[in-house]
């Protein structure tokens, strides 16, 4: 089965032009998969170096009770049985196996989580005057002002380059999910604190481009791209130092960036475009989380909201 997987992992970086992550996610799922397979005892049979035809929806089952077992999130077992499901498909259209194992399997319905954000005040609080005036003092604050101006994910900041940026149009180019590239505009003061960074942090051309426009955006250690963890940790830092005790990840200053541009009435086309979504559905969970604003508003606004009687 690991020939076919890798064979797979080829036709997805190779034939769909899917990102090096999202390739190792579909792998790694697979041979979860895989490694929970051989050696089962199923019906008696012990199942070792099964062949690919050999799978049926028994052994699906089986796996699927043991995700189960295993207390994984409905949206971890949805993500494996979706992996699972592409990497079927695949095989039949190779000729590796007849049908798809998997047909007739329902994945888990996902838990409807609400994303998690910030206030306004408790993002104003995280970019407050705590930052030392050096360079990785201003390196922390330019990523948090670009991933609350421009709703950016982690992996997408830490693979950003310096002529991604176009400070006089105060725009930046996002390779996102796919490798698809979007352009999504960027506050003054994201801008200005980043041309400080790069300012602060001296020479660029390293990479031998005349003004380092080749080179990594954000760095960590030795100057090379800044590892997506350390920036977990900044972020973590930051929201201790302003006496924030939730437990936030860089990707609810995303959604906090959402929220908020809808919040200020922004329409849910223009937040899908800047975040990158390939569906609407996808940017509708955030009409969700400002249910409370609504009410807000319907409080202050309707004449029955607070029980006032009509007259006729």
């Amino acid at each position: 089965m690991e020939d076919a997987i890798k064979a797979f992992g080829f036709h997805l970086e190779m034939e769909r032009n899917l990102s090096p992550q999202t390739c190792r996610a579909y792998l790694s799922d697979l041979r979860d998969f895989s490694v929970f397979m051989e050696g089962q005892h199923l019906d008696g049979i012990v199942m070792e170096k099964k062949d690919l035809e050999d799978y049926g929806q028994l052994h699906l089952r089986t796996y699927l009770a043991n995700l189960y077992k295993r207390r994984l999130q409905k949206a971890s077992i949805a993500r494996k049985l979706a992996a699972m499901n592409t990497f079927f498909r695949y095989l039949i259209r190779e000729g590796k196996i007849g049908v798809n194992p998997l047909a007739g399997v329902s994945a888990p319905r996902k838990d409807l989580l609400m994303p998690r954000h910030l206030s306004v005040d408790e993002v104003f609080d995280l970019l407050g005057d705590r930052f030392a005036d050096d360079v990785k003092g201003m390196r922390d604050r330019a990523i948090l002002e670009i991933f609350y101006s421009t709703g950016i994910r982690l992996s997408e900041l830490t693979a950003l380059n310096r002529e991604d940026v176009d400070f006089e149009q105060a725009l930046i180019r996002i390779r996102g999910k796919g490798r698809k590239e979007r352009i999504v505009p960027v506050g003054i003061p994201a801008l200005r604190t980043l041309e400080g960074y790069l300012q602060k942090r001296g020479s660029l051309g390293e990479d031998g481009s005349p003004d380092g426009r080749k080179a990594p955006l954000i760095t960590g250690r030795n100057s090379e791209r800044i590892n997506p963890r350390t920036v977990e940790r900044i972020v973590d830092k930051y929201m201790r130092m302003s006496g924030n005790q939730k437990k936030i990840s860089p990707h609810a200053l995303r959604h906090s960036f959402a929220t908020h541009l809808l919040d200020a009435g922004a329409d849910l086309r223009s937040i899908q475009e800047m975040l990158g979504h390939e569906s609407l559905s996808t940017t509708q969970r955030y009409t969700s989380v400002s249910v409370g604003r609504l009410m807000d508003i319907y409080d202050k606004s309707h004449p029955k909201a607070r029980g006032g009687s009509s007259q006729a």
